[in-house]
């Protein structure tokens, strides 16, 4: 039963948070919409690209990218949701939750869970959105991806989290969250294929082919058309195992990477 209280009062705080702050709720669903009405048409004309064939059909260029930004989405939210972190390190709160009796590693997973709430809501909310104008996926695809949003929104968050068991202070999180999220986003498929990318660097396309968040929009996608990527699928469930040990270690006491040294 205590587990569940501390579940239900993390995921609580974070939802309180998050809508209390009108910028962050603002800007989670504007960033991606100016990337899909405005940037899309530029992308397309530069790539060349109309149509694209990856699953057995044809789509447009807008719909192709409606899974990248919702990962664009999770990603942020995952990053803020670090940000939060760091900041309750330095308040002293995350100090005290960590010192409760219940295990640590369930309050951390309790803090990825409530950011993949934030992050569900704002992804859905962004989908309905790209729907009104008149970019939509097909009826079956909201339902699939649901389990999927999830596993990728805790390998996202578990990445985060592990950026944020290496800040000490809030000062520092700004660069290291724009030095992580633009190079895994733009090096990616979240806005062009694979296949696209090889054409101009092989190098290149191989970097993205091993970056996690690569998978996460190919796991994605793939959902939305009622589809299953097993290699994604078993990329980013990979993924998410090491960000999470990598993040238990780095907040446990006694051996982290948060561990002071001895006071001369």
């Amino acid at each position: 039963m205590a587990y569940l209280v501390a579940l239900r009062a993390i995921v609580l705080r974070e939802a309180l948070r998050f809508v209390s702050q009108r910028s962050r709720l603002l800007a989670a669903w504007v960033r991606p919409l100016v990337w899909l009405v405005v940037f899309a048409a530029g992308f397309r004309a530069a790539l060349g690209l109309s149509i694209i064939p990856p699953y057995q059909t044809y789509i447009t260029y807008e719909v192709y990218i409606v899974p990248g930004l919702c990962g664009m989405i999770q990603l942020f939210n995952g990053m803020q949701s670090s940000l939060s972190l760091v900041y309750d390190q330095e308040m002293g709160s995350m100090r005290l939750l960590l010192t409760s009796p219940l295990p640590r590693w369930w309050l951390l997973f309790c803090k990825l869970l409530a950011g993949v709430a934030v992050s569900l809501l704002q992804v859905y909310v962004f989908l309905a959105i790209a729907a009104g104008f008149g970019i939509a996926l097909p009826p079956s695809g909201y339902v699939f991806a649901f389990p999927v949003l999830i596993l990728t929104g805790l390998m996202l968050g578990a990445l985060g989290l592990l950026i944020s068991s290496t800040i000490k202070q809030l000062e520092n999180f700004a660069g290291v969250m724009n030095f992580v999220i633009f190079p895994m986003f733009f090096m990616s498929s979240a806005l062009y294929p694979l296949w696209k990318m090889a054409e101009s660097s092989p190098l290149l396309r191989d970097i993205c082919a091993v970056n996690p968040f690569t998978h996460a929009v190919e796991l994605l996608r793939f959902a939305m058309y009622g589809q299953l990527n097993i290699t994604a699928l078993i990329w980013v469930a990979l993924a998410f195992v090491c960000f999470m040990a990598g993040s238990l270690f780095g907040y446990d006491p006694a051996r982290g990477m948060r561990r002071k040294g001895p006071r001369a």
